[in-house]
């Protein structure tokens, strides 16, 4: 706890995952997708507990040999794939209040899904939950500015102008995508109150584009690992080609 501030880690990891089977302890560069977000949240000296809020007995053993909690599986009624992260979430926080009287003052949502988040990226977000009137503090990055959708006889359509406007992206403000989340920090009672992740007062944290993978399919896995394996070169590069 820091000036009366407590913050939980939640890492939600659910056994089922069609698209990359077995994805949160199949191995990524070398240990367990898992493993990577763990340690992400036991470096950030602000946060007084890890725990995942898992199903399975397998993701469960590798967790706790790697330094976070598993103090109860995830009810089967809320491990479909049809579940809500956000009942996940209230339900593990009732459930920690309910058995151990623990209710931190705020929640860190990181998905396994982005292993290339950093540290920092957690830092940064909740140095702007410190100093701001936020309620939730999550990451973004950038994107195209102009943004389209199709018909279903395939016609293309803008939805966020007119194709009248100006084809220079520098003429257009610009936009941003939620990234995977690297990182969601929510106060706990805003969270409680409005049971959604982004509350009425939210604010990003803007992270790097090239790091914002979302391990969904198995070509995201594939790129991932690619930049992972060479992030200190690209970071090196990237620094340089802006200098």
């Amino acid at each position: 706890m820091i000036d009366d501030k407590s913050a939980l880690a939640i890492i939600p990891a659910r056994a089922g995952s069609k698209r990359i089977p077995n994805k949160n302890i199949k191995k990524f560069s070398g240990k367990p997708l898992i493993v990577h977000t763990i340690e992400h949240a036991l470096a950030a000296s602000y946060i007084d507990r890890v725990i995942v809020d898992t199903d399975s007995e397998d993701i469960a053993e590798i967790v706790r040999e790697n330094g976070a909690e598993v103090p109860f599986f995830r009810p089967a009624n809320l491990a479909q794939d049809t579940s809500l992260v956000i009942d996940n979430i209230i339900y593990t926080l009732n459930k920690l209040k309910e058995d151990e009287s623990y209710n931190p003052t705020h929640v860190i949502i990181l998905q396994t899904t982005s292993p290339l988040r950093e540290v920092e990226d957690i830092d940064k977000c909740w140095d702007l939950m410190q100093r701001s009137n936020a309620t939730t503090v999550l990451t973004v990055c950038s994107t195209h500015p102009r943004l389209y959708h199709l018909t279903e006889d395939n016609d293309i359509v803008l939805v966020n102008g007119t194709e009248a406007d100006s084809t220079n992206i520098q003429d257009w403000p610009s936009r941003y995508i939620l990234n995977g989340c690297f990182v969601y920090i929510i106060e706990t009672n805003s969270l409680l109150k409005e049971r959604r992740v982004i509350t009425k007062k939210t604010k990003a944290i803007i992270c790097d584009k090239w790091r914002s993978v979302d391990l969904d399919l198995p070509e995201d896995w594939e790129l991932a690992e690619l930049l992972y394996q060479n992030k200190e070169m690209l970071t090196n590069r990237i620094k340089k080609s802006c200098n």
